[in-house]
């Protein structure tokens, strides 16, 4: 078998062998994980979608205790997902990871069914009205719960970047297939949630929470099998470092140590492996980066340190970079994800309130309107992947259409006008209770459900950009060894933003409640003030819009070599983004140091166009010539350099005489120039003030009551 069978990017099947690109991997591999995907989300929000109504009808729960338990679980879902990444990317990998936490997943299920079912562990009813659950049955049902959010840690981070590690981002085709992957792969999520949303939700209400969750523990069975049958198919990732984390954390500790040192002025002087040492090592070699500079102190080289205690490479450093810019984008989706975290708790108390009716006879389970979150996903996805993203490509020239941040900040300017609607749909709520003089907190407000339709569909559209943006940007700007670590950004802020909801209702309930006070949310929301706390939300989004807009012009993508064979030298730019949300002014300067034993061929640097913008030869030692008579992009001949200002795509290819005997040493830098202008001092400004808004909110409000 010819080498050029296998992939590319080192891969391996579950055996250790190479993995062989026409047999494995793509899309025939993934079907099988996209059928997992969906029946896991079905039975997820089998849960999740109706478990306020389940807490406050069987269990008896108040509002408050409800939302509170709601969130404190669905964060538990998503911030579990932090260990499983860890352990996937340290130890075990991540299809074994994945295959004992899918085992302690349906654990859960069953147990949770069971805690339904059977008489002696669900509370007794009589009538229709159910007594209050007793401590071991409220401690059984809890249990369940929380071995299904261990489970989850386990699968959620490594199933969705297993299925794009079966894509070879050095194989071209296959990498414009990836483009669309994470876009699919949340599609088949949508699927999983309409049917729990719609089928399922109606099921527990109607004919019983036993059948209504024991129809996905058996989906999720199956899903189970099916993913199981694709193993042949299926390619792994080899762990490149023994603990790619423990790599990451050496930096920040070695760079405090040389806290005296002073960085030098050119990051040629800082340490780094030859190029050659990645091309054997397989590993991806990321360029330096002229941002959080004080980390570049720990790849200063010293004469008289110790060889058993190297410094870090830049590539190590710039890893380490990667993980805090990628932290202060996820400070700023808490609040988004805060959010996201009404759709299953106060807007399904809200919906129960308000007429149901369709129709005569039938009548819709609150936390069905949910599923118009789930359509408007489904309608909205296809049109983004095949209408927006090849109209915006024309005109941008990128890939993906628009740059992730770019999409992150539509999504979430949509987001604000959802929680806007919520705001006006709920004041409207309000004065028909007063109008009708409607107290009672099983009163129905004559007012359709289908007001609230319009929040729905909007947070719907909002998740195309926000929930596929976020999970690709935290994918795709990971260090190569942790991508499964950087998928839990994603599912952390999703968490924390659950928390973050559950410390806010608990703080408004009980300072505006004190002192026999109308509370903002009560037990009874015909006779309090949600839009209060609606409106509350609506402010604290919109400045932390202008703290996103402020994190995005200053951050810089991941710049890495994605391609080194038959004597070529590929660096792409992920920096094709180099201007998110237009608020970003750069200029990149590539700069060659050309060394080789051998005489070179023409050097081509080619712009997005595939214009030549500069070429230098080297033969027989020639003075290095620049084709480009411009006047800002000229050649340094006395130190042999080509610089290249302002270019985009940038490809760089040096071909040897002999082809494929050895690499020429390329080494590139950066400099990011940005214009700290009013508008960015602006955006610093919003940062701030969300920031202190959010933290002194609970301690500002018994002030605030008594004027309202």
């Amino acid at each position: 078998m010819e080498s050029k069978d296998y992939t590319q990017d080192g891969t391996v099947d579950l055996h250790g062998h190479p993995a062989l690109a026409s047999k494995t991997g793509k899309w025939k591999a993934c079907a099988f994980l996209v059928g997992y995907e969906a029946f896991e989300r079905m039975a997820f929000y089998a849960v999740a979608s109706n478990l306020v109504v389940y807490l406050t009808t069987q269990l008896h729960e108040d509002t408050v205790s409800s939302v509170r338990n709601v969130n404190n679980w669905s964060g538990s879902v998503w911030m579990t997902p932090i260990v499983g990444a860890y352990i996937a990317d340290s130890y075990l990998g991540r299809f074994w990871t994945f295959t004992l936490s899918s085992l302690i997943y349906v654990l859960g299920m069953v147990l949770l069914t069971m805690a339904v079912s059977i008489k002696i562990l669900k509370p007794t009813c009589i009538n229709g009205v159910c007594n209050k659950a007793s401590s071991s049955q409220t401690a059984f049902f809890y249990s369940a719960l929380y071995i299904i959010a261990v489970g989850a840690g386990g699968t959620k981070p490594n199933i969705s970047t297993f299925g794009a590690d079966q894509f070879d981002d050095f194989n071209p085709h296959e990498k414009k297939l990836k483009v669309s992957f994470f876009n699919w792969w949340m599609f088949s999520s949508f699927i999983g949630a309409l049917l729990a949303t719609l089928g399922l939700v109606y099921i527990q209400d109607n004919l019983g929470w036993g059948l209504g969750y024991g129809i996905p523990t058996a989906g999720l069975l199956l899903s189970l099998f099916i993913f199981y049958s694709g193993t042949p198919l299926y390619r792994h990732k080899v762990r490149k470092t023994k603990s790619p984390a423990g790599e990451l954390l050496r930096v920040p500790i070695v760079a405090f140590a040389n806290r005296k040192l002073r960085v030098p002025s050119h990051p040629s002087e800082l340490h780094e492996f030859e190029l050659r040492h990645y091309i054997h090592s397989g590993k991806r070699q990321i360029h330096h980066s002229p941002i959080f500079r004080f980390l570049d102190k720990a790849a200063i080289k010293q004469d008289n340190l110790n060889p058993s205690k190297p410094p870090c490479s830049i590539t190590q450093v710039e890893g380490a970079k990667l993980i805090l810019g990628m932290a202060m984008i996820w400070v700023v989706t808490l609040v988004p994800s805060t959010i996201w975290a009404q759709i299953n708790t106060l807007f399904v108390k809200q919906g129960t309130t308000m007429d149901r009716r369709l129709g005569s006879n039938f009548h819709i389970p609150a936390a069905s309107l949910g599923s118009f979150v789930t359509l408007s996903m489904l309608v909205s996805v296809p049109m983004y992947d095949r209408y927006f993203v090849p109209l915006m490509r024309r005109r941008t020239g990128n890939p993906r259409g628009i740059t992730l941040l770019q999409r992150l900040g539509i999504g979430f300017i949509i987001q604000i006008m959802a929680i806007a609607i919520a705001y006006v749909v709920e004041v409207r709520r309000i004065h028909v209770t007063k109008i009708h003089h409607i107290t009672g907190p099983k009163e129905i407000v004559p007012m359709s459900i289908l007001w609230l339709l319009p929040q729905y569909v909007l947070l719907g559209i909002a998740d195309v950009f926000n929930a596929i943006g976020l999970l690709e940007f935290f994918y795709d700007q990971s260090p190569e060894d942790m991508q499964s670590l950087g998928t839990t950004f994603f599912t952390s802020g999703i968490g924390v933003g659950n928390f973050l909801n559950s410390f806010l209702v608990t703080m408004v309930d009980k300072i505006t409640g004190r002192d026999g006070g109308k509370s903002w949310i009560g037990r009874n929301l015909n006779d309090c003030h949600l839009d209060y706390y609606y409106g509350f939300l609506l402010v604290i989004s919109a400045l932390n819009l202008g703290a996103f807009l402020w994190a995005s012009s200053v951050y810089v993508y991941k710049r890495d070599v994605t391609e080194m064979k038959e004597g070529c030298v590929q660096m792409e730019a992920k920096c094709l983004d180099t201007t998110p949300l237009g608020l970003q002014e750069q200029e990149l300067h590539f700069i060659l140091n050309l060394r080789s034993v051998e005489p070179l061929h023409p050097i081509f640097i080619q712009g997005k166009n595939n214009e030549v913008i500069c070429m230098a030869k080297d033969d027989a030692n020639d003075d290095l010539k620049d084709d480009d008579n411009t006047d800002d992009e000229g050649l340094d001949e006395s130190n042999g350099v080509c610089s290249v200002a302002r270019g985009l795509s940038v490809l760089v290819l040096a071909s040897h005489s002999q082809m494929g005997k050895k690499v020429l040493h390329v080494v590139s830098q950066y400099y990011c120039y940005n214009s700290f202008s009013v508008l960015r001092l602006v955006l610093l400004g919003c940062a701030l003030v969300s920031t202190a808004a959010l933290l002194l909110f609970p301690f500002v409000l018994p002030f605030v009551c008594p004027l309202i």
